[in-house]
C-alpha cells in the first residue's frame, strides 16, 4: 500500500505487504522487503497529527518487518542516509537522524531523537535510548543498551555499556592504516584509561598541538555531548 504524496526514486523495489505512508520520500535503488511499515505516524503522545516527513537516501536496504516512523513537530523529519542496511525487525523512531552507511543488525531499536553518524554499526538487539548520539565508525556489541553518547571510532560493550577498545576491524576495512589508527588509540587510552580522570584527560588532549583530524573529531564529540559519555 502506497499512500498519496509518497515519492519513490528510480530503480527502487517495494516488497509485498509493505505500507508506505504519506510524507515519505524514498531515494533511488532502495530495496524494501516484505512486511515493513515505512513512514507511519510517530509513537509519541505529543504527536497531534501535524504534517511531518520521513526521508530515505539512495541505495538503502530495508529487510523484513522493519518499522520507520515519521518525525514530530520537534524536528519535523526522520532521516535515513544513503547506503544504510537495516536487517529484520529494526525500529527507527520519530525524529532520528541516521547518517550514511550505517548498519543495524536484527532487532536493533532506536528511541526518538537519536543521532547516529556515518559508518556506525549496531549489533543485534541493541536498544538506544532517546536523545542519544552514536559517533562515526563506532560499533555497539549485540544485545546491549545505549543510554549515553558513544564516541566515534570505539567498540562499546557490557552492561552498563562501556569502552572496550577501538573498532579496529571496522576502521581497517574502511582504509584506516596504522599511521591513522595509532593517534586514535593513544587518545582513547588517555581519555578512557587515565588515572587523572576524564576532565583532566580531555584538557590534556586539547592542549596537544599535533592532534590529527580524527582526534579533534573525538574531542569535539565529547565536548558537545548532552547526555554524557559512556
Amino acid at each position: 500500500m502506497i499512500e498519496a504524496g509518497v515519492k519513490i526514486g528510480a530503480d527502487s523495489r517495494i516488497g509485498n505487504h509493505v505500507t508506505v505512508e504519506s510524507g515519505t520520500t524514498i531515494g533511488e535503488n532502495v530495496i524494501i522487503y516484505h512486511g515493513s511499515s515505512i513512514g507511519a505516524p510517530p509513537q509519541d503522545l505529543k504527536y497531534d497529527g501535524e504534517s511531518t516527513e520521513l526521508k530515505i537516501g539512495d541505495n538503502v536496504v530495508v529487510r523484513e518487518y522493519c518499522t520507520i516512523n515519521r518525525g514530530t513537530r520537534a524536528h519535523g523529519v526522520t532521516e535515513l542516509g544513503a547506503g544504510c542496511l537495516l536487517m529484520a525487525y529494526v525500529h527507527i523512531a520519530h525524529d532520528c537522524i541516521v547518517g550514511e552507511n550505517v548498519i543495524f543488525a536484527n532487532q536493533a531499536t532506536l528511541g526518538g531523537h537519536v543521532q547516529i553518524d556515518d559508518w556506525a554499526s549496531l549489533g543485534g538487539g541493541v536498544l538506544v535510548h532517546q536523545f542519544c548520539r552514536i559517533g562515526a565508525h563506532a560499533f555497539i556489541g549485540g544485545g546491549f543498551r545505549v543510554v549515553q553518547d558513544v564516541p566515534p571510532f570505539i567498540l562499546a560493550a557490557g552492561e552498563p555499556l562501556r569502552f572496550a577498545g577501538i573498532n579496529t576491524i571496522g576502521l581497517k576495512r574502511r582504509g584506516f592504516d596504522s599511521d591513522r589508527l595509532q593517534p586514535i588509540k593513544r587518545a582513547m587510552r588517555q581519555y578512557f584509561r587515565s588515572s587523572d580522570g576524564r576532565t583532566r584527560a580531555l584538557a590534556k588532549l586539547k592542549s596537544n598541538g599535533s592532534n590529527t583530524s580524527d582526534v579533534n573529531q573525538l574531542i569535539d564529540f565529547i565536548e558537545t555531548s548532552e547526555r554524557g559519555i559512556i
